[in-house]
């Protein structure tokens, strides 16, 4: 028997935070510039989504996003930015969740600043443990790179980044890394964006790793995907506390001129399969609303989840 959370974003709630972050959390970030995190939101589109260039479709995206949560149980953190249009939508997009597998793609992040500080090509044991740590989720990997990178570069890696809001876990538990919606947009913008911290070979080789997941880790923000553009994921589940989940899903997208990141977090979620569901709702959304008329490829989606089974990035009994 599953227990139904009460849902965070209640009206009178919505009305008191967006009073008090009024103005910077609809800020859309710039190029070069961090996304500005909301502390708040409200059920109304201007108060998730804005854009200078294509206000219309902010408008009509923010009712989207609005619509998708609308009655889910639990807390949702959503954040979306679109380079072309500088659209930049947030719902508690500063809230911070236990990462999971999601910290996965840092960890890869630190990795491949750490070989071009050392002017060196990876090796052959830093690409099987990558490949194995994104595009299977491998926790064995995940912490023997963890070792390898090293805290330091790390937290030197988060600064350089501007991942201000994400704390990494204590010792070896990766997984409980705190993060925010606000920085997994930084982060994947770093490998979607041309910038002066991953060069374009380690910006393609990243996004190369997140499009090869395995089909049983397709499932989250590649939801609706529309006919050529390619997805890029990484995903992480985990109960905490019994059956509180934590069910996460960051993506990338890029082609037909397009690109766009999306990162969706939930906690106590009252089952894997209901924290999938509510991702896929605000995936779906995004992307229908920024390509109307393309048609969405029925590929993607939830299908073959390994359903209520812990992604082990944290030891049950922690």
């Amino acid at each position: 028997m599953t227990r139904r959370v009460p849902r965070v974003l209640t009206a009178a709630v919505l009305t008191a935070a967006l009073a008090s972050t009024a103005g910077a959390a609809q800020a859309a970030p710039v190029r070069g510039a961090s996304p500005t995190p909301a502390g708040g939101t409200s059920s109304s589109a201007a108060a998730i989504c804005s854009s200078p260039s294509a206000p219309a479709t902010a408008k009509r995206l923010g009712n989207a996003i609005a619509a998708a949560l609308r009655g889910r149980s639990g807390t949702e953190s959503v954040a979306v930015y679109d380079v072309e249009r500088k659209l930049w939508c947030g719902v508690l997009a500063g809230r911070r969740f236990d990462s999971a597998s999601v910290v996965k793609a840092t960890i890869l992040g630190a990795l491949l600043r750490k070989v071009l500080d050392e002017k060196r090509p990876m090796t052959a044991s830093e690409k099987s443990l990558a490949k194995k740590m994104i595009t299977r989720s491998d926790n064995d990997a995940a912490s023997k790179l963890w070792t390898h990178v090293g805290r330091t570069r790390m937290q030197r890696f988060l600064g350089q980044a501007g991942m201000t809001q994400t704390t990494l876990g204590s010792g070896g538990y990766w997984g409980l890394t705190q993060i925010t919606a606000r920085d997994e947009i930084v982060l994947l913008r770093k490998y979607t964006e041309r910038n002066g911290l991953l060069t374009d070979k380690a910006r393609s080789y990243a996004l190369g790793l997140m499009h090869e997941v395995i089909s049983s880790q397709r499932w989250g923000t590649p939801a609706g995907t529309p006919s050529g553009i390619t997805w890029h994921v990484k995903n992480g589940w985990l109960p905490r506390h019994g059956s509180a989940w934590r069910v996460h899903s960051i993506g990338a997208f890029t082609g037909r001129g397009h690109s766009y990141t999306i990162a969706v977090l939930t906690r106590d979620t009252p089952s894997m399969a209901y924290g999938v569901s509510t991702i896929e709702r605000v995936a779906r959304a995004v992307h229908g609303n920024l390509n109307p008329g393309l048609r969405s490829l029925t590929t993607q989606g939830a299908q073959n989840v390994p359903w209520e089974q812990s992604d082990g990035s944290v030891p049950p009994n922690v």
